[in-house]
C-alpha cells in the first residue's frame, strides 16, 4: 500500500504505490520467484527500488515482484518494499509468508500505518480476528484519518459479536468519508443485528444515494419492513439499467431484492419468477452438493453408537441446550425465547462442537470431546453460565451430543416442510448451504434431518424436545409454558415477549425475530405452489407427506 505523508515528504526518492490484487497468469506464477536476466548487479539501491515501483505503478506485477526480491535478496531494507512485496503475495494467497513481510515492514518503521493496516487485514483473513482487531487499532493510531481501517475494524468487532463498539468505528469512518458507500452499508447491517431497523433503513438507503446501482444495499433493504416515504429507490431497483455493467453476484442481489419487493406487495406470481431467476444464477456460480450433507449424517450416526464418556463427570459442566434442526425453522425465535432468562448466554450459530469434535480425533488428543466444547465455550464467556447453541447442522450430531456432552439437553425446531423450503429459496445461499438455491436438494436434506433426528429420538427421548414452529407461533402461550416447564426453570411472563429481548441477532431472521410472536408465515407456501412443485414432488415419495401435501 501507499507510504504514509510524514515519509512522503522526508524522502522525496521513494514512490508511494497503492497496490492492489492482481491476478497472475500460471505462467507468471511459475516464473514468479525467478529473477529476471535484466537485472544488473551494479544497479544501485535507489535504481532498483525506483524500478520497482515504476513497475508496480504500471501494473507490471510480475517484474515488480522480481525487483522487490531482488532488493530484499541484497540485503537492502525499506519498509515500503517489504509492504508492497507483502501486499503481492497476499494477492497470490500466500498469507503467512505476506503477514512476516508487513510485520517486517513494521519493524522497519513502527510508524507505518499503511503496513498495520495491511497485516490486518491478512490476520483478519487467517482468522486470527483479536490480532487483526489490534492491527487496526495501532493504524488509526498512528493514522487517525485512515478510513478503511476503521471500517474493517468495524466488520472484526462483528464478527467478535461486539456490535455496539462496531458502530461506533463505522460511524466514524462516515465521519472521515461521507461518500464511502460501503461503509453506510456495513453500519445499516449493524444496526439491523441491534434492533434498529428504521436507522438501518435510513443507512441502506444513503449507500443508495451515493452509489445507485448498489445491489447489496437494495437487497439489504429489500430485507426490511421498510416504509413508503420514499419509494425512489425501488424504481430505480426495477429499472432495466440497473442490471448493466452488474456482475452475476450483483445481478443474484438485484433478483432477490425484486422478489422480496413483490413478495410484500403480494404479486407472489412475479416474485416467483425472480427467485427462480437469482437461484438458478445462483447455481451457475456454486453447485449445489446435498450429498456431502446427506453421507455426514450417516457417518456420524455411526460414530454416535460408539461408547459413551463417563457419566460421573457430569458435575463439572453447566447445561448446555442445543439447538437444532433445519435453517428457518425457528431456531432463532427459540434462541430469543430461552435468552430471556437472565442466566443464560447465547452463543448463535457457532461451530465449536463441530471442531470440538475434529480435534478429538487427533493424534495424541488428551481430552475428549465434553472438555475440549467446555474451553471453547469458556473461551467466548466470562463466567459459567447455561449456554444455547443454535448452529443448526449440529442436528447431525444429536447422538454425540446426547451420549457425549454432560448436562446437554436438545430442542429439536421443526415446521411444515414446505413453508421451511420456501423460507430457504428465499434466502439465498451462503457458503456451506448452496443447497438453498435447489428446491429438490431442500427437500432432500429436510427428510434427511427429519429421519436423522426420528433415529436419535429413539435412543435418546429424555433430553430431545420437540419444538413445533407452527403450534409455537399459533399458541404461544401454551407451548412456551411447557418448553420452560421440560427444561425446569421458573416461569417467566418476559418469556412471552422474546421481541424485546436486547441480544443481537445476526441470521436472516434478524428482522422476523424484533415483531411480536406472529403466524404470519405460516401456510404462505400456498402462494408458490406451481413453483414448489420440484419439492413437493420429493416429499410426495414418502408415505407421510403423500396424502396432505398434493
Amino acid at each position: 500500500m501507499k507510504g504514509s505523508r510524514k515519509q512522503e515528504q522526508e524522502n522525496k526518492k521513494v514512490t508511494n504505490v497503492k497496490t492492489f490484487p492482481v491476478p497472475l497468469a500460471p505462467e507468471e506464477i511459475k516464473d514468479f520467484f525467478s529473477l529476471s536476466t535484466n537485472l544488473h548487479s551494479k544497479q544501485s539501491k535507489e535504481q532498483i527500488i525506483n524500478q520497482a515501483f515504476k513497475f508496480h505503478s504500471q501494473g507490471n506485477i510480475p517484474e515488480a515482484a522480481k525487483y522487490y526480491q531482488y532488493f530484499i535478496n541484497q540485503g537492502y531494507k525499506n519498509h515500503i518494499v517489504f509492504s508492497n512485496y507483502g501486499s503481492i503475495l497476499k494477492s497470490l494467497g500466500q498469507l503467512k509468508e505476506a503477514e512476516l513481510l508487513h510485520r517486517k515492514a513494521i519493524e522497519l518503521n513502527p510508524n507505518f500505518a499503511d503496513a498495520h493496516y495491511n497485516r490486518g487485514n491478512i490476520l483478519r483473513d487467517l482468522g486470527k480476528l483479536k490480532d487483526a482487531e489490534i492491527s487496526y487499532r495501532k493504524a488509526f493510531e498512528i493514522n487517525p484519518d485512515l478510513v478503511e481501517a476503521h471500517v474493517n475494524l468495524g466488520n472484526i468487532l462483528v464478527k467478535l459479536g461486539k456490535l455496539k463498539d462496531a458502530e461506533v468505528y463505522t460511524r466514524k469512518a462516515i465521519e472521515l468519508n461521507p461518500n464511502f458507500a460501503d461503509a453506510h452499508l456495513n453500519l445499516g447491517s449493524i444496526l439491523k443485528r441491534l434492533g434498529k431497523l428504521k436507522e438501518a433503513e435510513i443507512s441502506y438507503r444513503n449507500a443508495i444515494k451515493i452509489k445507485p446501482n448498489y445491489a447489496k444495499a437494495y437487497y439489504s433493504l429489500s430485507l426490511l419492513k421498510y416504509s413508503n416515504e420514499n419509494q425512489i429507490w425501488q424504481k430505480q431497483l426495477f429499472s432495466k439499467s440497473i442490471l448493466n455493467n452488474q456482475l452475476k453476484k450483483d445481478q443474484i442481489d438485484i433478483y432477490f431484492a425484486r422478489a422480496n419487493i413483490l413478495h410484500n406487495e403480494k404479486n407472489y406470481r412475479e416474485s416467483s419468477k425472480y427467485l427462480k431467476l437469482a437461484n438458478d444464477y445462483t447455481l451457475s456460480i456454486k453447485q449445489s452438493k446435498p450429498h456431502i450433507i446427506l453421507k455426514k449424517s450417516q457417518d456420524l450416526l455411526i460414530e454416535s453408537n460408539k461408547k459413551e464418556i463417563n457419566k460421573k463427570e457430569k458435575k463439572e459442566y453447566p447445561e448446555s441446550i442445543f439447538i437444532v434442526g433445519m435453517h428457518r425453522s425457528g431456531t432463532t425465535l427459540l434462541e430469543s425465547i430461552i435468552s430471556m432468562n437472565k442466566d443464560v448466554y447465547d452463543l448463535g450459530d457457532v461451530t465449536i462442537l463441530e471442531e470440538s469434535f475434529i480435534e478429538s480425533k487427533e493424534v495424541n488428543q488428551e481430552l475428549n470431546i465434553a472438555e475440549l466444547y467446555s474451553k471453547k465455550v469458556n473461551s467466548l464467556i466470562n463466567e459459567l453460565k447455561i449456554t444455547t447453541n443454535k448452529y443448526t447442522y449440529n442436528y447431525q450430531f444429536a447422538g454425540i451430543i446426547a451420549s457425549q456432552i454432560p448436562n446437554a439437553k436438545i430442542i429439536h425446531c421443526y415446521r411444515h416442510p414446505l413453508d421451511n423450503i420456501l423460507s430457504l429459496y428465499r434466502t439465498g445461499f451462503s457458503t456451506g448451504q448452496e443447497y438453498f438455491s435447489s428446491l429438490i436438494d431442500c427437500a432432500k436434506v429436510y427428510l434427511d434431518q427429519e429421519e436423522i433426528m426420528t433415529e436419535y429420538k429413539k435412543r435418546f427421548r429424555s433430553i430431545i424436545y420437540d419444538l413445533n414452529y407452527d403450534s409455537l407461533v399459533c399458541n404461544p402461550n401454551q407451548e412456551i409454558k411447557s418448553l420452560i416447564s421440560w427444561l425446569d426453570w421458573e416461569w417467566d411472563e418476559s418469556y412471552l415477549s422474546p421481541h424485546l429481548n436486547p441480544r443481537s441477532v445476526s441470521t436472516g431472521a434478524n428482522v422476523q425475530v424484533r415483531a411480536p410472536i406472529n403466524s404470519k408465515s405460516i401456510g404462505g407456501w400456498k402462494n408458490y405452489k406451481k413453483m414448489l412443485k420440484p419439492a413437493i414432488e420429493i416429499l410426495a415419495q414418502t408415505d407421510r407427506y403423500r396424502d396432505w401435501i398434493l
